[in-house]
């Protein structure tokens, strides 16, 4: 064996993998076969794409980081296979598949010297899963895999200037098969905990071929028979060998599968399986004083060499609950218990005789007869068959084959499987975990259990692990750690249970212990001791166990000062019982305590309940109010449900005020503050000009509509012509703004603080070498403009304030007459336009 196989490996040792890290790399490993462009591909592609995979660079941000450099006659020396196979059952399909984009490399005369490889899985984990991604291995994790494959399957290097790498356990398997060898043995080394001891699958399995058999095709995803000829092949070179569990009773236990190369990297002892291995070599020997049906002159030493192959004898191995020495006989009732008298000796099934030396009857002889118990006759022919039928008698099949034999001749004809013993559908159960990438690296350690469930139950767990997903990402946990999270949880689980095997219930150990939060103290992201959103330890459980022990580290000091002389039987007897009044003294607190939250969240929802009715009767009321005043007439014109103003008022006021803001403004530069007169003026200008552009927008308002469209809702054409108004008052204010800014930037104000500005800016310390160079001068003169833009401003806002104060001043408080006695006032006056068919604002 190498040296990655030798118990003295230590640490270094390549197959001594943590449980972390090795359900890591096999997470990736079946994340990269399962990619819907590598799954279906022959084993050889699938064990290329994982040695480029290995051999692939972390990712640094860049496309180029996920690239291998490799040549295809050392690929194929990993694969154990030659170039042309490469090239054609390699990197054609991968390519073909998109799962593989290759590159020649060339030097500078144009002769190839690699060939770049990109494992397209891989770049899309990194760009497209996420940090939480299984292929997304760190730069340490995909040199633990590529080390791993080197004490495998490698070929082995010897550098000039390095240590040699050894060659791997399979380096010298090549040809037809060396790839499906090295990919089956790959995966049950990432299978294999540090017991050496292959997890094998569960469920019913084909007798011929055994579970271990089944176990490989399922790594491989291929058939029964395929699995049993590669795991006879690991067998054949040393890398796994095949034993049983022992029993009390002599009886061969279960079948089991081991590891060799990971039992040895962990210092296993070999010796009962060897003492197991060497018991199977010979299992076809008869114990002493077993009859044969076939030939009995044959001997027990004659059997070993009965000129039976290998796989029959595996196969033979497979079935359960046999001597390991005894020969198989023809097949008998399932029913019927073999046992051998010690008298009998000649080898023939149907001597039995007992001690009258009779000849023996007719295998018929009785069996028309009633079987009452009451008789000797009505008892079976052996005194040791214990009830059961002779050989050649048909026992009445049992309710349960009854059952099994309908249900298989349904499901043959066409028919939906039954439930045994119902009348119900049963629900088709999923072999394989489900299709949410975090369900199935959540459930990847009870993969094994999952299989064991029925369709309703998978539903059930699926259901129950995605809740447990969300609600690990309401208490902080990261939503690409949480599913590796509970997977650490199950396999945390596992091991307490001792392993799989042990769950006879899968559904309730999975339901009810299996993905079940336990926290240690009252603080929710408490799992076990472990914080779940920092994975450290809970601080708050060092608090309670540090707590309790200074309690009781207290109680001791205070019994040893009040009862000094006690003996050390009683000092605990008094201890404890102290430590159990305190401790009831606590639970009587914390139902104290939670009878207290419950009144004040009871007082809490009586107070939301009364805030609640509060604001839905400040909400009526304010709905009444807003009711009422919606049913208001306008204050203007008088219009009915106008709210106290219409629309077409409304527009009017608004225009009104801004033509006395655009008058304020042109006043500011164009007359004196102090003479009222000339701001009257003024203002009587910048009116006129508004009223005469506020005409020309009604005049093209009206000349876009149609006198019967006016006629026929004079209150939407009002409100229309109103808003015409108000468009060309807001489009001139703007106008009249700048004008007044560019005035006032004139002034002497604005001059005087530009020129203060230039001087000062001109004498800064950086300038005074070159006060009058171009960089200065341009500074200065931004500088200026600077200020004479904010002078400007300052001196609008401060005239505009000035003659609003004048303004308001002069403005008498008047209040508005009532409406009805306006109304006669109103109605006396003629109407513009000389008719009333036109609408005026």
């Amino acid at each position: 064996m190498p040296a990655s196989g030798k118990p003295d490996g230590g640490t270094e040792d390549p197959l001594r993998l943590g449980r972390r890290m090795r359900l890591r790399l096999l997470a990736a490993v079946q994340a990269l076969l399962a990619d819907p462009s590598i799954a279906g591909q022959s084993d050889v592609a699938r064990l290329a794409a994982v040695v480029l995979y290995t051999k692939s660079r972390a990712p640094k941000g860049s496309k180029d980081d996920n690239l291998t450099s490799i040549w295809v006659a050392e690929l194929g020396r990993w694969m154990g296979v030659g170039e042309s196979t490469v090239n054609r059952r390699v990197l054609v399909p991968l390519r073909k598949s998109d799962a593989l984009h290759t590159k020649v490399v060339r030097d500078g005369k144009g002769h190839p010297t690699g060939l770049e490889c990109l494992v397209m899985p891989l770049w899309n984990a990194h760009h497209g899963g996420g940090a939480g991604h299984p292929l997304a291995l760190t730069a340490a994790e995909l040199a633990t895999l590529l080390r791993l494959c080197e004490a495998l399957f490698g070929h082995g290097w010897a550098p000039k200037d390095k240590a040699p790498t050894p060659p791997g356990l399979l380096a010298a398997r090549k040809g037809r098969g060396a790839a499906t060898d090295r990919l089956g043995l790959l995966l049950m080394v990432l299978n294999t905990g540090s017991s050496g001891w292959l997890q094998l699958r569960g469920g019913s399995v084909k007798k011929r071929e055994g579970r271990g058999a089944a176990t490989m095709a399922r790594l491989l995803g291929c058939s029964s028979a395929g699995g049993k000829k590669v795991l006879a092949r690991l067998t054949e070179a040393g890398v796994a060998a095949r034993g049983r569990k022992g029993t009390g009773t002599g009886m061969d236990g279960r079948g089991r599968v081991m590891v060799l190369p990971v039992a040895r990297a962990y210092g296993r002892d070999l010796t009962a399986l060897e003492a197991v291995r060497g018991s199977e070599a010979v299992f076809s020997a008869r114990p002493a004083g077993a009859g044969g049906d076939l030939n009995p002159a044959v001997e027990a030493g004659a059997l070993g060499a009965s000129g039976k192959s290998e796989a029959e004898r595996a196969s033979e191995a497979e079935i359960p609950a046999r001597p390991a020495g005894a020969e198989l006989h023809t097949v008998h009732a399932s029913v019927v218990t073999s046992v051998v008298p010690p008298q009998l000796d000649c080898g023939f099934s149907g001597e039995g005789r007992g001690g009258e030396g009779r000849r023996p009857e007719r295998a018929c002889v009785r069996e028309d007869q009633a079987v009452d118990g009451e008789t000797a006759a009505a008892g079976t022919g052996s005194p040791v068959a214990e009830g059961g039928p002779l050989r050649g008698e048909k026992p009445k099949e049992s309710p349960v084959d009854e059952r099994v034999e309908k249900r298989t001749a349904e499901a043959g004809a066409g028919g939906r499987p039954k439930v045994v013993g119902g009348g119900k559908a049963q629900q088709q159960r999923r072999v394989a975990l489900p299709v949410d990438l975090g369900l199935r690296v959540a459930l990847g350690p009870v993969s094994w259990l999952w299989e064991r469930l029925s369709g309703w139950q998978q539903d059930q767990v699926a259901a129950a692990a995605r809740a447990e997903l969300s609600q690990l990402a309401g208490l902080g946990v990261a939503a690409e750690r949480a599913p590796r999270l509970l997977a650490d949880r199950l396999t945390g689980r596992l091991e307490e249970t001792g392993g799989e095997a042990l769950i006879r219930k899968p559904f309730g150990w999975l339901i009810g212990r299996g993905l079940v939060r336990r926290p240690s103290c009252s603080d929710r992201r408490c799992d076990d001791g472990t914080r779940l959103d920092t994975g450290g330890e809970c601080g708050n459980c060092g608090n309670v166990v540090h707590i309790r022990r200074a309690r009781r580290a207290r109680t001791v000091a205070e019994i040893n000062r009040e009862l000094p002389h006690l003996g050390d039987g009683e000092r605990r007897r008094i201890l404890e019982e102290r430590l159990r009044e305190h401790t009831a003294a606590e639970a009587e607190d914390l139902v104290r305590r939670q009878e207290q939250a419950r009144t004040e969240k009871a007082r809490s929802c009586a107070a939301r309940a009364a805030a609640a009715q509060r604001a839905e009767h400040d909400r009526q009321a304010a709905a009444a109010a807003d009711a009422v005043r919606h049913a208001l007439q306008c204050e203007d014109c008088g219009q009915e449900q106008a709210a106290g103003l219409c629309e077409a008022c409304g527009y009017r006021r608004r225009t009104d005020a801004l033509v006395a803001e655009t008058a304020l403004v042109a006043a500011t530069w164009a007359a004196d503050l102090d003479d009222q007169d000339a701001v009257a003026a003024v203002a009587a200008d910048v009116r006129a000009s508004l009223a005469e552009s506020m005409a020309q927008a009604r005049g093209a308002f009206m000349d876009l509509m149609e006198p019967d469209e006016l006629d026929a809702d004079p209150v939407s054409a009002a409100s229309a012509l109103a808003f015409c108004a108000l468009q060309a008052v807001e489009q001139a204010l703007p106008e009249f703004r700048v004008s007044a800014l560019g005035r006032l930037r004139r002034a002497e104000e604005a001059e005087a603080e530009a020129r203060r500005a230039y001087r000062t800016e001109q004498g800064r310390r950086w300038f005074r070498h070159n006060p009058n160079g171009a960089d200065a001068i341009a500074a200065a003169t931004k500088a200026a403009e600077t200020a004479r833009e904010r002078t400007a401003q300052y001196l609008l806002a401060v005239r505009l304030e000035q003659l609003r104060e004048q303004a308001a001043a002069r403005i008498e408080p008047t209040r508005s007459a009532p409406w009805a006695d306006r109304l006669p006032e109103l109605a006396a006056r003629p109407l513009e336009g000389g008719t009333t068919g036109t609408v005026t604002a």
